[in-house]
Parts: C-alpha cells; sequence; structure tokens
C-alpha cells in the first residue's frame, strides 16, 4: 500500500487537496490521522465529528479502525493516552532527529498499523494523510510494506497569518506572529523531509494548486504512479463526495461540485501592521518559495 503524507504549516489548502484526491478511485483521504485519538478518543482536541457528520467513535471506519489497532488488554481510553504521549515525543521540533533515528516508543508501530487498518477497512491501496507533521513523515520510510511519498503543500504566510486571524468553527485563532513562527518551523521541517526523499517528494504551492488545479493533481497522481483519473474537469471544478476525515477546516463536510479557487481577501484585509511582521519574520522563506516580498 501507499502513503501520501502532506507536509507545511495549516490553512494551506490541505483538507481542499485532500479531498479532491479521495475522489480517484483506490484512494482514501483520512484529514489530520494524528488526532484521531486525542480528539475522537479522549475528546481533548478541537473537533470530533468525522467528516461524515457521526462522532468519530459512533463512525463506522473510525470505530472499526480504533478497535482493530487497540491492543489486547487496553480500552480505547488507556491506548488513546498512550498514543498521545508518544506522539508529544515525536513533535515537529523532532523531525531532524527522527529522520536519523525513529522513536523506539509505541507510535511507529501505531502509526503502520493504522494506515493498514484504514485500507483494509476503506479497500484502498492509497492513503492519503494532511496531519502535516514532518516528524511522522519523518517515520514512513522505515515501515515495511508501506510505499511513501510527499508532498510539501506551502502557501504565502501573509494569507495563512489573515486566515488564522478569522473565526471558524471550531479551529481556535492564532495571531499573525504565531502563526508566522509556525509557518517558518513547520515548512523549514517539511523541506529536511523532502531533501532525505527527493525521488518521492513534491513541493507545491497553495496558489499553483487553486490557478491550476487540473495540473496539480496531475502532478501528485504521476508522483504516486496513479493512472487516475484525473478528479479535476477542465473548469476547474470537482464533485466530492462524501469523506472520513479526522478534523481538518470546516470545508471538508462540502459536497458536490465545487469550485477549487483562490481566497486572496488577505490582500485587501490583513491590516498592513500585521502584513509587515509576517513579511519580515518570513522574508528567507518567502524569497524561496517565490513569493513576492515587498510590505
Amino acid at each position: 500500500m501507499r502513503v501520501l503524507y502532506i507536509t507545511g504549516w495549516c490553512r494551506s489548502g490541505s483538507t481542499v487537496l485532500g479531498n479532491v484526491l479521495a475522489e480517484v478511485p483506490g484512494v482514501v483521504h483520512v484529514g489530520e490521522l494524528r488526532f484521531l485519538w486525542r480528539n475522537g478518543v479522549l475528546g481533548t482536541g478541537s473537533n470530533a465529528r468525522c467528516g461524515c457528520g457521526d462522532d468519530l467513535r459512533e463512525c463506522p471506519v473510525w470505530g472499526r479502525v480504533l478497535e482493530a489497532v487497540r491492543p489486547d488488554g487496553r480500552t480505547l481510553e488507556q491506548h488513546a493516552a498512550e498514543v498521545v504521549a508518544w506522539q508529544d515525543a515525536n513533535r515537529t521540533r523532532h523531525t531532524w532527529r527522527t529522520l536519523r533515528t525513529p522513536p523506539r516508543n509505541g507510535w511507529p508501530g501505531t502509526l503502520a498499523a493504522t494506515y493498514r487498518a484504514i485500507a483494509d477497512v476503506c479497500g484502498a491501496h492509497t492513503v492519503v494523510d494532511s496531519s502535516k507533521y514532518a516528524s511522522d513523515a519523518a517515520l514512513l520510510s522505515a515501515m515495511p510494506g508501506i510505499d511513501a511519498s510527499y508532498v510539501h503543500l506551502v502557501r504565502d504566510p501573509r494569507a495563512v497569518a489573515w486566515s488564522w486571524m478569522q473565526p471558524k468553527a471550531y479551529t481556535g485563532r492564532r495571531s499573525a506572529l504565531n502563526s508566522t513562527l509556525n509557518w517558518a518551523g513547520f515548512n523549514l521541517a517539511a523541506e529536511a523531509v523532502g531533501r532525505a526523499h527527493r525521488a518521492d517528494a513534491l513541493h507545491l504551492r497553495y496558489e499553483d494548486l487553486v490557478r491550476s488545479p487540473r495540473a496539480a493533481v496531475g502532478s501528485i497522481l504521476e508522483l504516486i504512479g496513479h493512472a487516475g483519473p484525473n478528479p479535476v474537469a477542465a473548469d476547474g471544478t470537482v464533485e466530492l463526495g462524501g469523506n472520513h476525515t479526522v478534523t481538518g477546516n470546516p470545508n471538508r463536510f462540502g459536497r458536490g461540485r465545487t469550485p477549487i479557487d483562490e481566497d486572496r481577501r488577505w490582500h485587501t484585509a490583513l491590516p498592513r501592521p500585521h502584513r509587515a511582521a509576517t513579511t519580515l519574520l518570513a522574508l528567507p522563506l518567502l524569497r524561496r518559495y517565490g513569493y513576492e516580498t515587498r510590505v
């Protein structure tokens, strides 16, 4: 089986990209899988609903997956607490260490078993994970029986900062400073994974995705060796069916014919002081990723 892992920072379009890819036969998008145990079992995260609308534990997919990977003698709550503790020992800042030496706790084995359970329950051969934790992406190449591919999805940090400043259902808010510092850290970690797996990695800007979605999705299908068909129509729309995504942008609940459009509101709505601060903080990476550097 294959796992396509999307790295980068939040509010960069990963939920939309994953749900578009899920319309390809044999591909399932699971959203931010890392939060399955925290949100779905422990209830300490921001949202416990699956993309299908059910609570994660009541969802026919996640209920079976959670039971499949739960060790004998452990309740779901006990296992979830162990998983979250293992995850906390393998965060984004640990990516470089993980690339050298994977952790020896139970997280790598649990993650691998979860991918296999998802593929089995969903009848899929490719799992798209948009958790965006480069430290987890760094584990994949050491998992036997799994072929890994990586998409580093990046968006202009000023657009991301503006998005984080807007109230949105259950996803919380961040300041422009907080967003930009995380944007830099998560993207640097994503670069490290991409360098370690150059033949299996693709760098993709959100702006290129929304301006030429069919071409962008085509390049990803080529990366994972999938013949398609490409679900994006010539007019840049896609027919979205149901999904079983863990957390992610609230647009994961959308269905039907959907345009893949660029959200450009930040160009006029982001206050100049926030725009200037974000530009200065992100300046080296702005240049590297081909973004405008003027305030």
